[in-house]
């Protein structure tokens, strides 16, 4: 009797999703229009009942590909999209439609398979030493899936206007033209479901210590990557058949364990049955939105948009204290008595960069040293982009030390915690809404974005008594549904999609003379607020309770350190795009060198902020010559491992 209300809410659930199905075919049916056989048969029996199918077996697989990745990882946060296995299968897909398109005719499947099983093996490796750290685990996937959305978002940059039906196809469609994608998925699921059959006792061991279950007979290994390759199979299938639905595999095993699942075989019968009623659900009303016409949001944006709030609910009730901290504040090295030389040759090495980016280049007759006519030539061209990249990494560097010391989180940054995703949502909003929007309107609506979002972020923090770990999956989360929110604004497939897409990349090739200078003139004057507040910087990362005993007012301190961070990542955000991972590494480069105090520290990663982005963007322009690679993306390709790293160390 506990669990009857929950299986009558279920029950309706499902009489909806039932009802949505319905609605969708009784508009199609032929007795409907009186002909035996017109256009609206043919939507039926080949894109609306396919679609229904899809649907069902996509939820199903993602459902039942969750709880046995939740099941050998032990971790209740564990899918296929927090792991990025999802995201290493679209962007296999994506550059072989580009590079290889005969394998995406013969062996689609194959394809998303191999990038969905690199993905896994990458993050058994690097937290198998810490014997599959949830948390350490959840956010190298996260990271990695970052990563590989940007490379997927570039190439399709790279290729045109045609590629944007790949774009439309990655977040997750589900419109059928055919029974093809039902067939494959049907055939998945029956194995895999056949595989778990056998596999049924040895999973129920898993929830025992790992020497309780070797010494009942159990190959931990073997049933570990045994059981990893069904997951991976049956996610890589739903992202090869209608791309990333995101979450689903995370909501079916959860609220299977909320509605009285107990064992490992209640969770996997019954997860299954959950996704496929969430996915069927919320397609549904995807559909009927959509009126008939048009998406105009994917199904897997959809997922996405309920999924992140999902995880930031399950946030406050994970059991991460039997856990090793992922965290701590890195010990510098040594502690530099005098810090003005040191600071000095930070200088001198940022103008030897800019220096090199300015004058050395390559060009159709290779390498050449720009100099006389030919560096006037060149010079309205490179300088601006120089001076934003500059003004760009002083500022992520500034606003990922603030972060950082505000929450005595090192692994804090604005990329990780999602707040640069926020300035998409002000960008988007600015966009849609204001026709030819100036640079200091899509700056001012970046910073809203970035102030929500970044609020929202200090708020959990507060509520989580400062706890690292849940404030980096709660970024994460909101970064999430940030991406979706910008991915539904994307697909409209306008000129401003493309502006959306070129900002999610970091492009600063077209950067103009009056946009470097407005990104330099606000740099100037929000770190130039810096020194003004060194002493709350100092004060903060002793905790709020400390913080007040010695006199610091904490909620004005911190408020006026919210707004400099969140107008920081905004304007930064607008030239580099929301993932460059500088907002880290140049904080933590500082502390390394041994710059310990604030003020120090600030000054120290503004000079290797500006200088790592003036280096990425002279490397983004002859890496590939003649073709530019975006710098945010050629930024975030060094600062990505530097993160994967830093959690795969055993601290």
């Amino acid at each position: 009797m506990t669990h009857r209300p929950l299986t009558l809410a279920w029950f309706a659930v499902f009489a909806v999703a039932l009802g949505l199905c319905a609605y969708q075919i009784l508009r199609l049916l032929p007795l409907a229009s009186g002909q035996s056989f017109d256009l609206d048969s043919i939507l039926l029996f080949n894109s609306v009942l396919p679609r229904a199918v899809v649907a069902l077996l996509s939820g199903a697989a993602l459902g039942l590909s969750g709880a046995l990745l939740q099941q050998i990882l032990r971790n209740p946060i564990a899918d296929p999209s927090t792991l990025g296995i999802s995201a290493g299968a679209q962007f296999a897909m994506t550059a072989a439609t580009l590079f290889a398109p005969a394998l995406m005719d013969t062996s689609r499947e194959a394809v998303a398979l191999v990038g969905g099983l690199t993905v896994a093996i990458m993050l058994m490796a690097l937290s198998w030493r810490r014997g599959l750290e949830p948390i350490t685990i959840v956010l190298a996937g996260m990271v990695v899936s970052l990563i590989a959305m940007a490379l997927s978002a570039t190439l399709i940059l790279a290729h045109g206007e045609y590629m944007m039906s790949l774009l439309i196809w990655g977040s997750g469609s589900l419109t059928q033209q055919g029974w093809g994608p039902a067939q494959a998925l049907a055939v998945t699921l029956l194995f895999s479901s056949v595989a778990c059959f056998l596999l049924i006792r040895p999973l129920e061991l898993l929830g025992l210590a790992d020497a309780s279950a070797r010494s009942l007979g159990v190959n931990l290994p073997a049933l570990r990557l045994a059981t990893l390759a069904v997951a991976v199979w049956l996610a890589t299938t739903v992202t090869a058949e209608v791309g990333v639905l995101g979450f689903v595999g995370l909501a079916a095993p959860t609220l299977a364990r909320l509605g009285g699942a107990r064992t490992q075989r209640d969770t996997l019968v019954a997860a299954p049955l959950i996704g496929a009623v969430i996915l069927w659900l919320t397609d549904g009303l995807v559909q009927l939105a959509a009126h008939g016409s048009a998406e105009m949001v994917p199904t897997g944006a959809a997922t996405a948009l309920l999924g992140g709030p999902l995880l930031l609910y399950l946030l406050p009730r994970l059991n991460l204290s039997r856990q090793a901290p992922v965290s701590g504040q890195p010990a510098p090295t040594r502690r530099i008595a005098y810090p003005a030389p040191v600071l000095a040759v930070l200088t001198l090495l940022v103008v030897a960069m800019t220096t090199l980016a300015l004058l050395v280049g390559r060009g159709p007759d290779g390498w050449n040293l720009a100099t006389g006519q030919l560096l006037t030539d060149l010079l309205p061209f490179r300088a601006p982009r120089i001076a934003a990249a500059a003004a760009a990494g002083g500022m992520l560097a500034a606003a990922g030390m603030i972060l950082q010391r505000m929450t005595g989180n090192p692994l804090a940054s604005p990329e990780v915690l999602g707040v640069s995703a926020g300035a998409g949502i002000g960008l988007a909003a600015v966009l849609f809404t204001v026709s030819n929007a100036p640079m200091g309107t899509r700056l001012a609506g970046a910073t809203l974005g970035v102030g929500v979002v970044l609020g929202a972020l200090l708020f959990v923090a507060n509520r989580q008594d400062r706890n690292p770990e849940r404030l980096l999956l709660g970024g994460l989360a909101v970064g999430a549904l940030c991406n979706a929110l910008v991915s539904a604004a994307m697909i409209t497939g306008d000129v401003r999609a493309f502006q959306l897409l070129a900002w999610l990349s970091g492009s600063t090739n077209h950067i103009t003379r009056g946009e470097a200078t407005i990104a330099v003139t606000v740099a100037a004057f929000l770190l130039g607020l810096l020194p003004l507040m060194v002493r709350w910087l100092e004060i903060m990362p002793l905790g709020p309770d400390q913080a007040r005993a010695i006199g610091l007012p904490v909620r004005a301190s911190r408020g006026a350190l919210t707004l400099v961070a969140a107008g920081l990542t905004a304007a930064s955000s607008l030239v580099v795009g929301p993932l460059s991972f500088v907002g880290l590494v140049a904080p933590h480069m500082a502390w390394l060198i041994g710059f310990g105090r604030a003020r120090h520290q600030a000054m120290a990663a503004v000079l290797i902020g500006a200088g790592l982005m003036i280096g990425a963007d002279w490397l983004s322009r002859i890496v590939t010559f003649p073709y530019q690679v975006p710098l945010g993306l050629f930024a975030s390709l060094i600062g990505g491992p530097y993160l994967i790293w830093l959690l795969h160390r055993n601290r």
